[in-house]
């Protein structure tokens, strides 16, 4: 009856020894990439910190525009390595989160989600981004007022329309901020366009929108 007692309490004990546990270094990572740049990426390091291997199941993330890698699939005791995760930005700006889940064998935390933040420069500010008029108002000119985003410089920019019923046109207001004047042809009958902002020397072009709805005229 004793050996059964001391067989099972150096179970409990060796059982309690023996652990696996990763340590993050930090599980949010805050990012302000340049005007420009393609990419964010974050490093989240970690370590096992336990005595026991740690097995890495599974790492997702929370969109498409997010990519994320381990350097390996088992961390041994007293090892360390690292989660890349890869911020496709594109036309992206403002702030971006972006979860990263990884699934793991230890015993402690199986699940971690690592979250990475990144905070994208708006080279332009665009308000309103929608102007409308109702059935039947006058068409008199609404006003988009464009202006540079901090550390941008605005000096030109062209304004194209997608549905010739509506004209625009642009005027300077003052440094790095410009007035558009979107007019329709007629209120008579519901239409829409869509106007294309292009500043000088940008690769992205950003979009506002002119309707014609059927709410009631506005007297």
């Amino acid at each position: 009856m004793r050996t059964h007692i001391f067989a099972f309490t150096l179970s409990i004990v060796i059982c309690a020894a023996a652990r696996a546990e990763l340590k993050w270094e930090q599980t949010l990572i805050e990012l302000h990439p340049a005007a420009g740049d393609k990419e964010a990426v974050g490093h989240f390091k970690y370590q096992n910190t336990g005595n026991q291997p740690v097995r890495i199941k599974s790492v997702h993330t929370s969109c498409g525009c997010t990519a994320a890698q381990t350097q390996k699939d088992e961390v041994p005791p007293g090892d360390k390595g690292e989660i890349m995760a890869t911020f496709k930005i594109g036309d992206r700006t403002g702030t971006q989160v972006k979860a990263v889940t990884v699934d793991t064998d230890d015993p402690v935390n199986a699940t971690t989600v690592l979250t990475l933040k990144a905070v994208i420069p708006q080279e332009i500010e665009i308000n309103p981004s929608l102007v409308f008029w109702g059935q039947g108002e006058a068409p008199n000119p609404k006003t988009i007022v464009v202006r540079a985003g901090k550390d941008f410089h605005l000096k030109h920019l062209t304004v194209t329309s997608s549905n010739p019923d509506f004209k625009t046109k642009v005027e300077q207001a003052g440094t790095g901020e410009f007035k558009i004047n979107v007019q329709p042809r007629e209120t008579s009958g519901i239409t829409a366009a869509t106007l294309t902002i292009q500043p000088e020397n940008s690769a992205k072009a950003f979009y506002a929108t002119a309707r014609v709805t059927n709410a009631p005229a506005i007297q």
